[in-house]
């Protein structure tokens, strides 16, 4: 089944490789994955996958393409671009998914910023009572953290931190990563096979 529209963001937290396999799946599922890449993320990308991620956007997703090969179209949003879709409730996709996601744009979120199109991307997904899924990926959490995140929970969103399980026996880093991006997609209600169920084993 392919689904219409979704947005992703990224973000300078640490997990790229969870980004990367998530949008691989998108990609699978969806028609259109809107884009959005922070300044940090592209930083964190250079440093944990050794992508060099070019300051132009045409350039920028050409090498995503090429890397994060799938049927479905990127439509890669410039941080400002105000007149992208996802800047507005009467155009945004219904659900949308920050991965991984930095305490500072949990942050900002919260308190509702929209400095950037990331932050009004989710501020309009949460107005419009959609499908919001953040993925923090940090430790310790501290005391703001925690505040910023029940306040968003109380709102209806979603998060999810970047802490894979291992009852399912993880034989490598993929097995932890897709271990996450099958919770994603449960969450969206898109049907995979990532991984095996609880009480199911047919992988080994």
């Amino acid at each position: 089944m392919t689904y219409h529209s979704i947005t992703l963001a990224i973000t300078g937290a640490s997990g790229s490789a969870y980004a990367v396999s998530l949008l691989q799946q998108l990609r699978q599922h969806y028609q259109t994955t809107y884009l959005l890449l922070s300044d940090a993320a592209r930083v964190v990308f250079a440093t944990e996958l050794g992508w060099s991620m070019p300051d132009n956007q045409a350039k920028t997703l050409a090498l995503l393409e090429q890397k994060i090969p799938g049927e479905g179209t990127i439509e890669l949003c410039s941080s400002h671009n105000w007149m992208s879709p996802v800047a507005s409730g009467s155009a945004a996709p219904k659900q949308m998914i920050v991965c991984p996601c930095s305490t500072g744009t949990l942050s900002a979120i919260a308190t509702g910023a929209s400095d950037n199109l990331l932050e009004r991307a989710a501020d309009v997904v949460i107005k419009e009572r959609g499908q919001l899924i953040l993925m923090p990926r940090e430790t310790p959490f501290s005391t703001i953290h925690l505040q910023n995140m029940t306040q968003l929970s109380q709102a209806g969103v979603t998060i999810m931190p970047l802490a894979p399980g291992f009852y399912h026996q993880p034989e490598s880093i993929d097995d932890l990563v897709n271990f996450m991006v099958a919770r994603v997609l449960d969450h969206l209600g898109v049907n995979h096979q990532l991984m095996d169920r609880w009480g199911y084993k047919t992988k080994k």
